[in-house]
């Protein structure tokens, strides 16, 4: 099982490989219903849209986090947002495989949890890494993330390399 919290989830969207990437993958895809309602419940920008119709075509299936106590405390312990600290939860109550993270208090918190994570970029990576991408449109994708995702351009520059060393 894979989560996501909505900040991944946007990039992904915004880079256009959300289709790509749940075609890719084998398994199942949630994200909690506080995610659900970051993505989608107001604006209605296409990367929106795209998460809204994965979720109608239930590519991604919103799943409630029951534990309300841990959700609270680690959002007091992280200055975690609601999203990210129900995903948390949500990754340790049903044993995600990886959760897609890019928020720096949010990756702090998995990285002390033990709960395995990947960023926007991870993701980029690994699809090109698979094929799923040339090295041309997963740079031009790589371009997106550095417009709207919050990277600093050693982190950009480092994908970057990565990037063209796997050709």
């Amino acid at each position: 099982m894979i989560l996501f919290d909505a900040s991944t989830l946007i990039l992904v969207a915004k880079m256009d490989i959300l289709d790509s990437f749940l075609d890719g993958v084998e398994s199942q895809v949630i994200i909690p219903t506080a995610v659900a309602k970051e993505c989608c419940a107001v604006k209605r920008s296409l990367d929106a849209l795209l998460i809204q119709k994965a979720l109608d075509e239930s590519r991604i299936r919103v799943v409630a986090a029951k534990d309300k106590k841990l959700v609270a405390k680690l959002r007091g312990d992280f200055g975690l947002g609601k999203g990210e600290a129900e995903a948390i939860v949500l990754a340790l109550a049903e044993k995600a495989a990886v959760l897609g993270m890019d928020d720096k208090n949010g990756i702090n918190a998995c990285k002390l949890l033990g709960i395995a994570f990947t960023t926007a970029i991870g993701i980029l990576i690994r699809m090109h890494e698979k094929g799923m991408l040339t090295v041309g449109e997963a740079l031009g994708k790589l371009a997106t993330l550095g417009k709207y995702g919050r990277y600093k351009p050693a982190i950009l520059e480092d994908a970057r390399r990565k990037l063209e060393a796997h050709t």
